[in-house]
Order: C-alpha cells, then sequence, then structure tokens
C-alpha cells in the first residue's frame, strides 16, 4: 500500500511562492478543508490567531491527480543548497530532437523568469554544447531543474 503524501517548502514569503508554484507546476491555491466555505472560517474556527493566517499557502492540482504543495513561513532564510529539488519535465524527453528539447526547456524558462525564477546554470549533454537541462531557483532560491 502507498502512502499519500505532500510537500512542504520553507519559505519567507507563502503567497509570493504560492503565486510562482502555481505558475510552475499549472496548480492552484487549494480550496478550504471540508465542511469550511473560506480559509478564513476555517482558521477562525482552529483559533488560529489572524497574525498568523498569511503564514501558509496549500497548492493542489486542479484535476486533483497529484500531491499536493504546502508553503509554510519560517524565520529564516535559505542558506544552502537544496537535497530534494523538482524537475520541471517539459522537453518531451531524450528521443526527441535536440533543438525541439531546447527550444521547450527555454521557452518554459522565459516564462517562469518573468515570474520571478533565475537561472543558476545551463547544464549541458557530456562533452558537447548541447543543453540537457536548465538548473533554476524560485524567488527565495530554492532550486529546481527545467528539464
Amino acid at each position: 500500500m502507498t502512502t499519500k503524501w505532500t510537500m512542504t517548502i520553507d519559505c519567507t514569503d507563502p503567497a509570493l511562492l504560492a503565486r510562482f508554484w502555481c505558475t510552475a507546476l499549472g496548480y492552484e491555491e487549494a480550496g478550504p478543508p471540508k465542511g469550511w466555505d473560506t480559509w478564513e472560517a476555517f482558521l477562525r474556527d482552529q483559533n488560529v490567531p489572524e497574525d498568523e493566517w498569511n503564514d501558509g499557502a496549500s497548492l493542489a492540482d486542479p484535476n486533483g491527480v497529484l500531491p499536493a504543495i504546502s508553503l509554510l513561513k519560517v524565520p529564516e532564510p535559505r542558506t544552502m543548497k537544496n537535497r530534494l529539488h523538482l524537475d520541471l519535465q517539459v522537453s518531451g524527453g531524450r528521443a526527441e530532437p535536440q533543438a525541439l528539447r531546447e527550444q521547450r526547456i527555454r521557452a518554459f524558462a522565459d516564462t517562469l523568469i518573468a515570474a520571478g525564477a533565475t537561472v543558476v546554470h545551463e547544464v549541458t549533454k557530456d562533452a558537447s554544447p548541447d543543453l540537457d537541462h536548465l538548473w533554476m531557483a524560485d524567488p527565495e532560491g530554492n532550486d529546481f531543474c527545467v528539464v
């Protein structure tokens, strides 16, 4: 039997990263838990102080298939490279012509750059000049790749 899981990203600005990752993944901000019409009603019923209402965000796959992602406000900034990261697989895979793969990777990266990402490094295939993937960082410096 599998275990249901979600991913949590620690951050200093959950709203900023929620907008970015919705763009990157095609996700949407998750609705409140069943039984509540709004997040405000849920948080109020759970006795969460109003000054903590923006301490997190939750993202969901609009098709309800892929895992949810939570964003949790923490006081400290990111200090080192992630040991776990997402690979956003947009190229179609290595069976596709190299020029098409690179075009897809760069086009998607341009969208993410407009949303606040940066390119950390262009990774080439072995000793060739052909692009394999882009190592990127979200607006708070969390690593991910566009493959």
